[in-house]
């Protein structure tokens, strides 16, 4: 059974069990949190619920295990002949998510 449903400006595949990082979200660690902008729920025999854009009455549950950072990237700025150039590094914040159930 997965779902896919959007957090954070992004769409996210998930499955019971899964551990996955999202946009930051403001919870402490070990609170539950609740997705209800569910797109899709596929059961295990593979029928498959598509919302118009949301489920009505799909949710998804999960547990918040971490809040932590992304990896650095860097945003290189230069303008050729003219001497100018920046470069700034950049972490995203993010919150690591147990998904602890799927009900459709």
């Amino acid at each position: 059974m997965y779902a896919v449903f959007a957090s954070g400006g992004k769409q996210h595949r998930v499955e019971v069990g899964m551990l996955i990082d999202i946009e930051k979200l403001d919870v402490s660690i070990g609170e539950i949190v609740n997705f209800s902008n569910v797109l899709v729920v596929s059961d295990d025999e593979g029928d498959l619920q598509v919302g118009l854009p949301y489920l009505e009455n799909a949710t998804i549950t999960g547990e918040v295990v971490k809040q932590t950072k992304g990896k650095k990237i860097l945003v290189f700025k230069s303008k050729r002949r003219k001497g100018y150039s920046r470069r700034r590094g950049h972490r995203q914040n993010l919150t690591r998510i147990r998904i602890t159930g799927i009900e459709s």
